[in-house]
């Protein structure tokens, strides 16, 4: 199928004249995918628009007006993106919350965006704002998606998605023109959604970003990353990370695509294997868990299987080191790397559901270099994106024919990126956001002298493709002076099958140390497998054995490391955290500066405190 290569369309200068347009010219075409009972169900793009309208028309017949806001509080799915071009199409802001979000988030964010809606997807979401109500005044609306198990609960705050939809239904019925004046009345420099970041440090921020700011990031992604209108992706991260917005709510408005929302986030893995889509986006931990599932598939395997992927992914690898420095590859292992695909490598892809697999993209944090070579080697370059919310998730971005391991590319055109006096990465340009709701000192260190000081300190190489060397914050000085990253260092850690996550601890201290989340599915199946005895999670990290198997991992890279970087010490979490811990993140990054102050007891006895 020919490549989408078309630019936003005249008159689509916000998100909702650009949606409308896109549902009216492709009509009858396959937008969205989702399960229901075992059975994928299909939303052409007519489908979606009416869902969006009657969703709007319906939140306007309740009185939300321009530059109010809504707010959405759900999990990946497709009522999420019905509501999101539904409020954006009436001129009101859209928010999203994390579905992992405790009571106080909600209670703070529904305030602090002064959100009048709020779509909730079931009874487990609603519980968590009936029971903070009096502390939300401003709400005067909860929508409930799905409504299963209150069938008989009425309260006057709260009504189903489908009265919603009536209600929209009648409305459009009532003035067949008002869903189009509403659309035609957004303007550019509108606000059009507010995306709060995870506070590390403090309350979360709502970073507020116009339609302009959108549209150019959507138009920008056509120059990034070509899209065929057939390409098939699959959506599973929350819909409020700026990422997964872009990818599954944004880019299709110009590019097309069918989007396929995962079951729930523990079917990732086997809905990528059905879906196995032409286009993914991931973070690292998700790149990390399929790496390692082929890991532990080959303990399971015969000595002749091992021995032949051994051969085949040597081959593979002595093919990609040569693609990426530019040689040529001698025919005798082309014809050697031909044998391999045929044999092993295809099958790997299956396995990961990554054999139909052309554009990969990995974000929100940086990847072990490891990790992203042994994908080359397999035939699925990973590209990274680099951006932020506050530059509407894109910054820069390599094309297939520039790829460069360890590099996040060349700036968007319209895009300029360039390094402060202390290598801080600073960006400038339409796509900017317009600063944080509500806080104009959080605005004002963010944005200077019109560039966004992003906080991650990078580097350029001689071709202008930008590193990323590790967040401002995060790079450790020792007590002799040393500057070291911990970043790299902890992806080094994450290679390991038997590593879920890590943090290296040593600012102003006289050696590196570590505390490591362990791999439960993998270190527990090793655990069974060697007959090492334990009752639970926390047993296990004491278990002498396990102990001793992550720090032989350790050891593995400690050896590719100076000996100022080389961990000494390392500590086992003995709780299995997931993205509801306030130790993590939505996108399952440890919180650094939470976990330090959490196990500052563990630390200082690393060092002999």
């Amino acid at each position: 199928m020919a490549l989408t290569d078309a630019r936003i369309p005249a008159g689509c200068d916000t998100v909702a004249k650009l949606f409308r347009h896109t549902a009216a010219a492709r009509g009858e075409r396959v937008a969205l995918m989702h399960k229901d009972y075992g059975v994928w169900q299909a939303t052409t793009w007519r489908g979606y628009a009416e869902q969006a309208r009657h969703t709007g028309l319906g939140l306007a017949a309740l009185g939300l007006r321009p530059r109010e806001v809504a707010a959405i509080l759900a999990e990946t799915i497709p009522e999420w993106l019905f509501t999101d071009m539904g409020i954006m199409g009436t001129g009101a802001v859209s928010v999203g919350l994390y579905p992992t979000s405790s009571r106080e988030q909600v209670e703070y964010i529904v305030n602090d965006s002064g959100a009048r809606f709020l779509f909730v997807e079931d009874e487990e979401q609603l519980d968590k704002v009936l029971e903070r109500r009096e502390r939300m005044p401003r709400l005067e609306r909860v929508v409930v998606y799905d409504t299963t198990g209150l069938k008989r609960f009425s309260d006057p705050l709260v009504m189903s998605y489908d009265e919603l939809l009536a209600l929209g239904r009648a409305e459009a019925e009532r003035a067949p023109g008002a869903w189009d004046a509403l659309v035609d009345a957004t303007r550019p420099e509108d606000r059009a959604i507010l995306v709060y970041t995870s506070g590390t440090t403090g309350p979360p921020k709502g970073a507020v970003l116009s339609h302009a700011n959108l549209v150019f990031a959507i138009d920008r992604w056509g120059e990034m990353a070509p899209t065929h209108d057939g390409d098939d992706t699959l959506a599973f991260l929350p819909l409020c990370h700026m990422a997964e917005r872009m990818m599954t709510a944004m880019r299709p408005l110009a590019y097309g695509g069918v989007v396929h929302f995962a079951e729930s986030p523990e079917t990732v893995l086997e809905n990528l294997r059905e879906v196995s889509p032409t286009v993914f986006f991931a973070v690292p931990r998700i790149w990390e868990k399929l790496h390692s599932l082929v890991t532990m598939t080959l303990q399971d395997a015969t000595p002749l299987q091992r021995a032949l992927y051994g051969r085949a992914s040597a081959v593979a690898h002595a093919v990609a080191d040569r693609r990426m420095a530019g040689k040529p590859v001698p025919f005798g292992l082309r014809a050697l790397y031909a044998l391999a695909e045929l044999a092993i490598l295809r099958n790997t892809k299956r396995l990961l559901g990554l054999s139909r697999a052309r554009l990969i993209g990995s974000g929100a944090a940086p990847i072990s270099q490891d990790i992203m070579r042994w994908y080359v080697a397999l035939g699925i370059p990973i590209f990274e994106i680099y951006g932020q919310t506050e530059c509407s998730g894109i910054a820069t971005f390599y094309r297939p024919e520039e790829f460069a391991l360890g590099t996040v590319g060349k700036p968007l055109s319209g895009t300029e990126v360039r390094l402060s006096a202390e290598q801080e990465i600073v960006i400038r340009g339409p796509h900017v956001f317009q600063g944080y709701l509500n806080k104009p000192e959080r605005t004002a260190e963010a944005i200077r002298d019109g560039w966004l000081h992003t906080g991650d300190v990078g580097a350029f190489t001689p071709e202008g493709r930008l590193k990323i060397v590790d967040r401002k914050s995060d790079i450790i000085i020792t007590s002799g002076g040393k500057n070291i990253t911990p970043s790299e260092i902890e992806n080094k850690l994450k290679f390991s099958p038997y590593v879920t996550d890590a943090i290296v601890i040593g600012d102003r201290r006289n050696y590196l140390t570590a505390l490591v989340m362990i791999d439960q599915e993998n270190v527990t199946k090793y655990a069974q497998t060697n007959r090492i005895p334990f009752t639970d999670y926390a047993s296990l990290t004491r278990a002498p054995a396990i102990k001793d198997l992550v720090w032989a991992e350790v050891e593995k890279v400690n050896k590719q490391l100076a000996n100022v970087e080389r961990i000494r010490k390392v500590h086992l979490l003995d709780i299995l955290l997931t993205a509801e811990d306030e130790e993590m993140t939505p996108t399952l990054k440890l919180r650094r500066k939470f976990v330090n102050e959490k196990y500052k007891k563990e630390i200082e006895a690393m060092y002999g405190g």
